[in-house]
């Protein structure tokens, strides 16, 4: 038989190449990690009526997730969970279409670069909201939206914004946010044996990995949602499971909030685990919890 006749190929097809090889090689512990990961997204149900595509967001990747009849004049910025180490907008990608559904308009999903390869992560949402601006939207219509280090991210965003004397966007959704670098709060130990994803040792290896090595303060209020000022942002929903370790950070991150003087929600799930919104399509609670969202940023942006 004759070898084959050589072929000139496209650099996306040495790519793809390239990348099938990786599965033939043991992978390192975080490589194993990132790969478990993204089998979350097998927690939610795809959600009826919904498209997709990616798209180049200001040089970050994004997933488009659209549904029938969505008002297109409006987008959700959404940024996933996984303590900047883990996870994907692939992971997101179902849990944003129930979410865009609920709302009324589509979400973008980013796939922000990851620690501690990187510690860009708010750099590349605030890439991605100027893309939007540069697409036409107007920053009104924009909503940050994440869950997680995700939910810190649209919140950090803003106060970023709000410091560069930037437009903002229309109203911020936080779902189980890490808000304190710290790891002090007594929900940490409290709530252990009931938070069945989050724990403090891994909280102590999401931040070593984000922000180790950088001479960032736990407190500094780039990264501290509980020790920055909350002032001037737009209205703020939060929102958390009762069993998560992170739930009496959140709870003191939303009172914060409202102190600040900004109209503020709150939608509170008894008995939720830490990003509920993964059991988006098939647990009831986290449906009930969507569909209050959803309604939330309705009302607060006239969809």
């Amino acid at each position: 038989m004759s070898e084959h006749a050589a072929v000139e190929l496209s650099p996306e097809a040495i790519e793809f190449a390239e990348w099938l090889t990786t599965g033939q090689n043991p992978p390192s512990e975080l490589d194993a990690a990132r790969i478990q990961a993204e089998q979350v997204h097998l927690a939610a149900r795809e959600p009826e009526g919904v498209t997709y595509r990616e798209v180049d967001a200001g040089g970050v990747l994004g997933i488009w997730c659209e549904p029938v009849d969505a008002n297109t004049d409006y987008v959700l910025l959404h940024t996933h969970a996984g303590g900047s180490v883990l996870a994907s907008a692939h992971v997101d990608r179902k849990l944003a279409g129930h979410i865009a559904k609920a709302a009324g308009a589509p979400v973008l999903v980013l796939d922000f670069r990851r620690a501690p390869e990187h510690t860009a992560q708010v750099d590349d949402a605030e890439a991605a909201f100027n893309w939007l601006l540069s697409e036409g939207y107007e920053p009104g219509n924009i909503i940050t939206i994440g869950h997680s280090i995700g939910g810190f991210i649209a919140v950090a965003l803003a106060l970023r914004l709000r410091d560069k004397k930037q437009p903002l966007p229309g109203a911020i959704v936080s779902i189980s946010p890490w808000c304190d670098l710290e790891i002090a709060n007594e929900t940490i130990a409290t709530n252990a044996e009931t938070d069945k994803i989050l724990s403090k040792d891994l909280l102590e290896f999401f931040r070593e990995s984000w922000i180790g090595g950088t001479g960032i303060e736990f407190t500094d209020t780039r990264i501290n949602l509980n020790r920055a000022d909350l002032s001037g942002l737009p209205p703020t929903l939060v929102s958390w499971g009762t069993y998560e370790v992170l739930a009496g950070e959140d709870e003191e991150f939303a009172a914060r909030v409202k102190d600040a003087g900004i109209d503020t929600a709150t939608v509170v799930v008894p008995g939720g685990q830490h990003s509920y919104v993964y059991g988006a399509g098939r647990i009831p609670e986290t449906d009930a919890a969507i569909a209050q969202i959803g309604a939330w940023v309705r009302e607060k942006t006239k969809i």
